[in-house]
């Protein structure tokens, strides 16, 4: 027999003529019961006549509450104020929302919010939108420059430009109404030489949707990196009077540098 309380529910010696077995077929201290909510029982057998289980049922479920607030907002660590501070781009290249971790000089995640407002859908497909590769990698580089525009690294926006990638991976399309969560991390630095190697992924969902690495230089290197070598070493011995002989051995240098990255 069994007796059912607000609180308490109490099996008699009646009906259980051997309680002890009981705790034997339980592996856990809980029970389900068909047709109704997972019941979480709590056993204590004070003597011979009765055992006695509390009964506690949760109050709410996620299901209880409206679905616009059972998922919590991405934090805040840059709106998009700071980062129109920290980037030079603006309407309509700026592809980067709001940042939501930065460690200096190490990483940064940032988001980017993709609607059907944003200019390339309509002709990215009309009748199927989705967000170029291209701008997705351009948005991952946008990120890694939070990074390398800081006092921690040394950048600045005015001479500082993404060099290039390699390993670069679409895994999934990005549609309007996606957000495309992108963590970029610093994995070398060579200063004396003005680039930067960083790691890029992009998520959607949790999902892997683009990876790659990117390339990033100052400007002083930039017209290297533009196979201008002669029209460089004859501008700067003519204004600074540098030596042919020490830019050629920084040039050698340069290159071996930006293959062993």
């Amino acid at each position: 027999m069994a007796v059912a309380s607000n609180s308490l529910v109490f099996f008699t010696h009646g009906s259980l003529s051997r309680p002890e077995k009981l705790f034997q077929a339980l592996p856990s201290p809980s029970l389900s019961l068909p047709g109704s909510r997972a019941l979480f029982l709590k056993f204590t057998h004070r003597s011979n006549s009765a055992l006695h289980c509390s009964l506690n049922v949760p109050e709410s479920t996620d299901k209880d509450s409206p679905i616009e607030t059972r998922f919590p907002a991405y934090p805040t660590v840059m709106d998009i104020n700071q980062i129109r501070e920290i980037l030079p781009h603006r309407f309509p290249f700026l592809l980067v929302d709001r940042v939501i971790e930065y460690n200096p000089g190490v990483s940064a995640v940032g988001i980017k919010n993709v609607t059907i407002n944003d200019n390339f859908f309509p002709g990215h497909f009309p009748e199927r939108p989705i967000m170029p590769g291209v701008l997705m990698v351009e948005a991952m580089a946008q990120v890694g420059g939070v990074v390398m525009l800081q006092p921690e690294v040394g950048g600045s926006r005015e001479n500082f430009f993404f060099a290039g990638v390699d390993k670069v991976r679409f895994r999934k399309p990005v549609i309007a109404g996606d957000t495309l969560v992108m963590r970029m991390t610093l994995i070398k630095l060579q200063k004396r030489f003005g680039i930067a190697k960083m790691e890029g992924k992009a998520y959607v969902g949790g999902d892997l949707a683009c990876e790659g690495i990117h390339l990033f230089a100052y400007y002083a290197h930039v017209p290297i990196l533009a196979s201008v070598k002669t029209l460089l070493l004859k501008e700067l011995v003519t204004t600074d009077h540098i030596c042919a002989d020490k830019l050629a051995i920084f040039w050698t240098g340069w290159k071996q540098q930006v293959t062993s990255l």
